[in-house]
């Protein structure tokens, strides 16, 4: 008996006992490869004020000169219409947007201020992403102008006063449909969907000034 108990602790005294392997199973899972995603909210300031600022100045100009020609078959009457719509609707826009973003610039200024108090932060970090007023107002600015001498040049060339409308409402009509398919595309919305609502938008536009002027001029015997 004594023989066979030592037999057995020589046996356990000659068993190799081998370290224990950890598998680190983070490092072996399969890494998928990471989406490229675009924060299309980053384009949004720029991307409303030229979209806007575009269709702005196409429908505000177009719908004043077929307003215009509606009771006026005189070409420098709708001419010289169309060009006060795009001079006023310019610096209208211009002023518009830099009060806007003046106003949005003063309240990420006081909400930094507010952080800089309460968590110590260093408000010089943050300089580089407060809007500018000056960049905003004369991106639509231009964007507005763009837009209107859109209908003038369709115009000018035109002598025939039945014509010369036609062509404006055509010219225009291409010319929403263009724009709502850039602002889809740079916004990541659907195409179809964005073109047909600028369309439509600007078809009332244009329809309502045409009606409501026609119908003044006849009350006033224009």
């Amino acid at each position: 008996m004594a023989a066979s108990q030592t037999l057995q602790l020589s046996s356990l005294n000659n068993v190799e006992i081998l370290p224990i392997q950890v598998i680190d199973i983070e490092e072996n899972k399969i890494q998928e490869p990471a989406v490229d995603e675009f924060d299309y909210s980053q384009r949004g300031q720029w991307l409303r004020a030229a979209v806007l600022g575009a269709n702005d100045g196409l429908v505000s100009v177009a719908s004043l000169m077929m307003g215009v020609a509606s009771v006026k078959n005189d070409i420098k009457a709708v001419m010289v219409a169309g060009f006060a719509g795009l001079v006023a609707g310019a610096c209208s826009m211009a002023i518009g947007e830099f009060v806007s973003v003046c106003t949005q610039r003063d309240v990420e200024i006081s909400q930094m201020k507010r952080e800089k108090r309460e968590r110590s932060l260093e408000s010089d970090e943050n300089d580089e992403k407060l809007p500018n007023p000056g960049q905003a107002a004369v991106a639509s600015a231009l964007a507005f102008a763009v837009g209107a001498v859109l209908p003038l040049l369709a115009a000018a060339f035109i002598k025939q006063p039945k014509v010369r409308m036609a062509v404006v409402f055509v010219v225009a009509s291409v010319a929403l449909v263009a724009f709502g398919v850039v602002g889809a595309l740079l916004g990541g919305t659907p195409v179809v969907k964005s073109s047909a609502r600028v369309l439509v938008g600007g078809w009332m536009a244009m329809g309502t000034t045409f009606g409501l002027t026609k119908l003044i001029g006849i009350d006033h015997g224009m």
